[in-house]
């Protein structure tokens, strides 16, 4: 990983759960509602680097910028 200020993140939808999952980090958490999630994950990443050095990890910061994709599932087309 080379030196950055931002981690991606993944958040899809589970039967009864909104998912997140870091993909640089181990970090992974669940909400009920895609905020809750977001704001799980925040959380997270900051208790996960807590007390780490930055720049072991491939960071210029201990605040990075948290960037989330979000996979969806297609409509289905039915007429």
């Amino acid at each position: 990983m080379g030196s950055k200020s931002t981690v991606m993140a993944r958040l899809s939808k589970g039967e009864k759960f909104y998912f997140a999952e870091c993909l640089e980090l181990a970090v992974v958490t669940q909400g009920k509602t895609v905020d809750e999630t977001l704001a799980n994950l925040q959380e997270a990443v900051a208790l996960h680097l807590e007390g780490e050095k930055p720049e072991e990890l491939g960071l210029t910061t201990p605040t990075p910028t948290i960037f989330v994709a979000m996979e969806l599932e297609l409509a289905s087309a039915e007429a």
